[in-house]
């Protein structure tokens, strides 16, 4: 654990400085549900592979004048207008509680992008904001000594070039991030912000134990109704399991970025529910089930008052999707959207509440590895792209063979017995999925996200009927047998 005099130091001269911040007072209040969920996760995985950080590099504004005195302001102004950035989590009568500070001081960094420490990068400010932001959250946070987040700040030659900060995500979701960094820029720009601060998570904690528990009700009984439909395993035991267990495999594939935006064009629909389809299309295929469930993060901004709101909202959907009678490819996209639609619905609950419901009604509450899959579509303005160019098909098969698939990291522990991310890549769409190799071995990490990119060259020229993918070498009916 870090202390708030040594957290995430990077390897260079700095210089350490204190930032004072007042701010209304609170009292203390439960975990969100959100923060909640997390904790758990934390507890079930340990901190050898994640630590719960999110980094963002804020360049000043090239118009205000970015001195070290204002832009420390700047920073005291923001942590005391936001009470959740002067939020601990300690332990009081035996519970988790958020204890919010009135007032207090933030270290905050110096570092100097001239420092020879720095000459890999050639002293570029952004590099090595870069850097430091690495360093910073490097560390996991200590939730009950430190601040939820940690400030650095790049001084080049007589002005501060970059502000570094590093938010722990069990305080903050990335929709609060964002909200945070819009502030600290009108204060860098203008001195003040106009608009009154959102929602705190004490705040949000409080409602959650008032008027949103109707809300939590119905979303677990939604839970219970969908998981109990689902399989027990997703995919089939296929072999030992490896050791580390987990392994994390990457595809990167220009001809399925262009394909995705040629079949949501096709479909009018988002690239996100194709993605989404195109994955439970081949989780069914493989599983030889008609129905699976994938699970997903929904930012709950949608709950009334809480657009601007400073906490950890997210939480995971379950979304069911149903294929029984075989339908064609773009029917199945249309179950998808409104399968993501309840799930999205019904995500917003406490999970204390879920798993008692889970217990009395005889079905798994997963203290370890959740059975079924997880996506996490991580990609930035995905559907603000321009469409895909015009291409022919010949054209756009051909450019598979540019596809490229590669191990990455593997992990002894892991929350989901399988995980697909879709993010941006420089040369294409990237999709990784992290699985455990008893039930996804790595050929057959690889022929499933190969399968998934031949679904999306298939259907963005037309719809197809089900089975879906074609006979072929790579088909999951010939590697994952049910």
């Amino acid at each position: 654990m870090g202390s708030p005099d040594t957290v995430g130091a990077p390897p260079t001269r700095h210089t350490r400085l204190g930032v004072e911040f007042v701010g209304a007072p609170a009292s203390a209040a439960p975990l969100t549900w959100g923060q909640q969920a997390l904790w758990a996760a934390i507890r079930r995985r340990g901190r050898e592979q994640i630590l719960m950080s999110l980094r963002r590099v804020v360049a000043t504004p090239r118009r205000g004048p970015a001195d070290l005195a204002g832009v420390l302001r700047a920073i005291g102004a923001l942590v005391g207008r936001n009470s959740s950035l002067r939020t601990r989590i300690q332990g009081v009568d035996g519970d988790l509680r958020q204890v919010v500070a009135a007032a207090g001081e933030l270290p905050v960094l110096v570092v100097d992008a001239a420092s020879e420490e720095f000459a890999a990068v050639r002293h570029e400010p952004a590099a090595v904001a870069a850097r430091v932001a690495d360093h910073l959250a490097a560390t996991p946070f200590d939730h009950a000594r430190e601040w939820p987040q940690r400030f650095a700040l790049v001084r080049a030659g007589d002005r501060i070039s970059h502000v570094v900060v590093v938010f722990s995500h069990v305080t903050v979701d990335v929709e609060a991030v964002e909200t945070l960094l819009r502030q600290l820029r009108l204060l860098l720009l203008r001195g003040a912000v106009d608009a009154p601060a959102g929602p705190q998570s004490v705040d949000v904690a409080r409602r959650e134990q008032n008027v949103d528990r109707r809300r939590s009700a119905r979303a677990v009984a939604y839970w219970v109704r969908g998981f109990a439909r689902l399989p027990a395993q997703t995919l089939p035991w296929v072999a030992p399991p490896a050791t580390p267990r987990f392994q994390r495999t990457v595809l990167v594939s220009e001809a399925a970025d262009t394909a995705v935006r040629l079949a949501a064009g096709r479909c009018r629909a988002t690239s996100s529910t194709v993605l989404v389809a195109a994955i439970a299309a081949v989780l069914s295929r493989w599983s030889g089930t008609d129905v699976c469930g994938l699970h997903s993060m929904a930012n709950n901004r949608a709950v009334d008052g809480y657009a601007d709101a400073i906490a950890k909202l997210n939480q995971v959907g379950l979304v069911v999707v149903d294929s029984t009678g075989g339908p064609s490819f773009d029917d199945l996209l249309r179950r998808v959207w409104r399968a993501a639609l309840e799930a999205y619905r019904h995500s917003y609950y406490d999970p204390t509440e879920l798993r008692r419901a889970f217990e009395a009604a005889g079905l798994p509450y997963e203290d370890g590895v959740s059975p079924h899959c997880f996506v996490n579509d991580v990609r930035l303005a995905a559907d603000t792209r321009p469409l895909a160019p015009a291409v022919d098909e010949a054209r756009l098969r051909a450019a598979m063979a540019g596809t490229c698939v590669t191990p990455a990291e593997s992990l002894d522990h892991f929350t989901w017995r399988m995980r697909v991310e879709i993010t941006d890549q420089p040369r294409g769409l990237g999709i990784a999925v992290t699985g455990d190799t008893s039930h996804l071995p790595s050929p057959y990490a690889e022929r499933f996200l190969r399968d998934i990119e031949r679904l999306l060259v298939e259907v963005a020229f037309r719809d197809l009927p089900w089975p879906w993918l074609p006979s072929g070498e790579s088909d999951g009916e010939r590697v994952a047998p049910a």
